[in-house]
């Protein structure tokens, strides 16, 4: 598909459209859309800078590329003056008082924020079902999951409400949501986009991801969010990406894949014989493919979830009523927090701050959570041997196709089974995109850690061949 910023963007230049008309329509389908992906609108704060974009156009100014292009917010971000719920019951009145930085850069560029999005409440889940506004509905077929946690943002994306949507991907919230409605997600290296202002998860996995129709429009969003940010300590300066650099797809010789995620019981039939087709055309391409030897999903997918229930444990703590958050009071000050994080945090949410306390108690920690360490260490040395040896790694997404809401509510485990093809490259801080091709939950592309760039130029070599 061309890029929707590239075309909408000229449409606001030669004066088709105004970008008040555009907004405004955005925002009424987002109101009348029945897939239940909106916390809120934000109808005031995105007209009023759809007024100022048309005011230069009438005088003559030069407009920026992102200038005037309504974009979505999944609801765990902050924006100034806005209300931020993470879809909990916790901080459903929240409002924020800054904005985080990834969001200030697209405001920077013009961009226009239409909405907050539904989520699984505070990224936890793999459904958007685990949120006080509704099970996200799936664009394709709304009898089905929207995906998690960004569910809301990949469906606004699908249905054309909003032209792109930033989510966040911890374990694979931004590439399983893209994947089961059919657009493009990308999770950057770690670091690459300051995650500032992101409601934080797990900290050491966390990333600011776009979702977009196209490679370019992800690229375009990608290079304006990236760099340096002094409240963020993890994040790196890095260079832009060009346009013309990722249509040159000469230098990608080689394809990695993991044999035991083709292998695995798990995997749908059809992804199975879908991904092989697809590995097929690569080869008549002259791209050398190799097989690759990983851990096994049981290991990544324990792995992933130690660590990511210890750190949201230990970053939801400070949430107790007192200084945010809906306090609800009680006999004396313990009782008061007890009953305020149990009565507002969701089922799933305490399900995981209960599983990372376990993990981080004295007698636990040593055999668990240290394990788990070392065990991501392995990951990365893993990936370092095999990226010695292939460009890309190429895998499914997820295991089977989008189940049925509420079905996930019933059986978790099978929830996080579901992201077994995605926690891996999240543990090992690989940029990796979902890319809406190759089989029904599309395919996943990572290369090694900062080649943010290799990941878009493979995405463009396939839309030339499959």
């Amino acid at each position: 598909m061309e890029s929707q910023i590239h075309k909408i963007h000229q449409q606001l230049v030669n004066k088709d459209i105004t970008c008040v008309a555009l907004v405004s329509e955005k925002l009424n389908a987002l109101k009348a859309n029945t897939h239940n992906t909106v916390n809120s609108t934000l109808d005031d704060l995105a007209l009023n800078l759809a007024a100022k974009v048309d005011s230069k156009i009438t005088n003559g100014e030069t407009i920026g590329l992102l200038e005037g292009i309504p974009f979505g917010i999944k609801d765990v971000y902050m924006l100034q003056g806005t209300t931020t719920t993470a879809s909990s019951d916790l901080l459903k009145n929240y409002k924020s008082a800054y904005t985080a930085t990834a969001i200030q850069k697209l405001l920077d560029a013009g961009a226009i924020p239409v909405v907050k999005e539904n989520c699984d409440s505070f990224g936890h889940g793999s459904s958007s079902e685990n949120t006080i506004f509704g099970a996200v509905k799936n664009a394709i077929n709304p009898e089905l999951v929207g995906g998690g946690s960004s569910g809301g943002s990949a469906v606004n994306v699908a249905k054309d409400y909003t032209v792109f949507s930033i989510g966040g991907d911890t374990g694979g919230s931004v590439r399983q949501p893209a994947g089961y409605n059919h657009v493009y997600g990308l999770k950057p290296t770690y670091g690459r986009i300051s995650r500032y202002g992101l409601m934080a998860y797990a900290s050491s996995t966390d990333c600011v991801g776009p979702i977009a129709k196209s490679v370019e429009d992800i690229r375009i969003i990608l290079n304006v969010m990236s760099g340096k940010d002094v409240k963020d300590q993890t994040t790196y300066a890095s260079a832009e990406i060009n346009a013309d650099s990722i249509s040159d797809t000469s230098e990608i010789k080689s394809v990695g894949y993991f044999k035991n995620f083709i292998e695995s019981d798990a995997i749908d039939p059809k992804i199975k014989a879908d991904f092989l087709s697809t590995i097929e055309k690569i080869k008549a391409k002259g791209i050398e493919v190799k097989e690759l030897d990983f851990f096994q999903s049981d290991i990544l997918v324990s792995t992933y979830y130690t660590l990511a229930m210890a750190e949201t444990a230990s970053n939801l703590s400070r949430l107790d009523g007192s200084n945010y958050g809906n306090r609800i009071e009680d006999k004396n000050l313990k009782e008061s927090y007890a009953v305020t994080r149990s009565e507002n945090f969701s089922e799933e949410t305490k399900r995981r701050i209960v599983g990372g306390n376990q993990v981080l108690s004295q007698g636990f920690s040593d055999e668990i959570y240290l394990k788990s360490l070392a065990l991501r260490d392995a990951i990365s040395e893993n990936f370092e041997e095999d990226f010695k040896d292939v460009d890309i790694i190429l895998s499914p997404v997820t295991p089977s196709t989008p189940p049925e809401i509420g079905n996930s509510l019933k059986d978790p485990h099978a929830m996080y089974l579901s992201d077994a093809y995605t926690v891996g490259f999240s543990l090992g801080q690989l940029p990796t995109l979902t890319v809406p091709q190759g089989t029904e939950t599309g395919l996943q592309i990572t290369a090694a850690k900062t080649n943010d760039e290799l990941v878009l130029k493979f995405a463009n070599f396939l839309k030339d061949t499959i």
